[in-house]
């Protein structure tokens, strides 16, 4: 494959945010208002525009209201301790902090960030047809591997705000043993502890994968358990394993769609809105020092300098 002609970038603030709150220590402003988790943010945020150089940036965040997936299965989530509340104070100042930097942000009332970005990213493929752009997804939330394609990377953070890797086709196969598009289908079966996705009672995770692995997704998995002839099932899965699976088959489809990615989110979405050149030297300086954030004043020309042509991410971890 040929080098894109240019990058966008798009982060899963909620995510970076929640990394950066139980990464660094307590922080407050001269008024005393908690800013730990906006400054561990904007760390991530110079970091990747710094290596990552690119052509189009934006920033989506979860919605503060129930999405459509609680409206399937009210307990989705249910089991997630809730943050304290020093950290949901800090999702407004970055939004501020953001807006007044220029950077496009995206949100939608009944929908995850993850929906909002893999709804960029198939929009991004639409108005951009006669041309590549290479997609960079900025997230902690292994969720978004199922994005990954020819032209979609996810940058994960691994560990705290330092620790991140950047994840291809290859990478995500090699580390999980399934594509992409195959992790829903996985928790399908398997479910998701983190976000109470039931998937099917007595399936555990290595007869999840391979279940998978060998019938690629649900719809050939059930297909054939309801095929007439059952000798090849017989041979391939345990007779306490198929009554699981045709027991808890809806639940199965339930589970998918909870873990599945929404790429139709209702959003107004313009390539033009979200250019890297929105974001300007001047001002950021101004709001960084509103804020008394002289280290990531410093850093300023390190981003702001004249970019290469070409640009090479690499696929190793990298430290701030």
């Amino acid at each position: 494959m040929s080098n894109p002609k240019s990058t966008f970038l798009v982060l899963d603030a909620n995510a970076i945010l929640h990394r950066a709150f139980y990464a660094l220590p307590p922080l407050t402003t001269k008024e005393g208002k908690p800013i730990n988790a906006v400054y561990g943010f904007l760390l991530v945020l110079f970091k990747v525009i710094r290596e990552l150089k690119p052509d189009f940036l934006a920033v989506a965040f979860d919605f503060p209201a129930p999405t459509f997936r609680e409206k399937l299965f009210k307990e989705y989530k249910a089991k997630r301790p809730k943050a304290p509340d020093e950290f949901y104070q800090q999702i407004p100042e970055i939004k501020k902090i953001l807006q007044r930097f220029g950077i496009k942000i995206f949100e939608k009332e009944g929908y995850e960030a993850d929906d909002i970005i893999g709804t960029i990213a198939k929009l991004i493929r639409e108005q951009k047809k006669d041309s590549q752009i290479e997609t960079i997804i900025v997230t902690g939330d292994t969720d978004m591997l199922q994005l990954v394609d020819p032209i979609t990377k996810v940058y994960l953070l691994k560990r705290g705000i330092k620790n991140i890797t950047l994840y291809d086709e290859d990478l995500v196969k090699e580390n999980l043993g399934l594509l992409p598009n195959q992790i829903p289908d996985f928790k399908a079966l398997f479910g998701d502890p983190s976000d109470n996705i039931p998937g099917v009672c007595g399936i555990g995770k290595k007869t999840a994968y391979n279940l998978i692995k060998n019938f690629q997704n649900l719809e050939n998995l059930y297909n054939t358990l309801e095929d007439r002839n059952d000798k090849y099932i017989k041979a391939e899965i345990r007779p306490k394993i198929k009554e699981a699976l045709l027991r808890y088959k809806k639940q199965a489809f339930l589970s998918r769609e909870l873990a599945q990615i929404n790429k139709n989110v209702p959003i107004k979405f313009e390539l033009s809105d979200c250019g890297l050149e929105n974001l300007q030297e001047e001002k950021t300086k101004k709001v960084l020092e509103s804020y008394g954030f002289k280290s990531l004043i410093k850093r300023l020309p390190e981003i702001f300098k004249k970019q290469p042509q070409e640009k090479k991410v690499p696929l190793q971890k990298r430290l701030i």
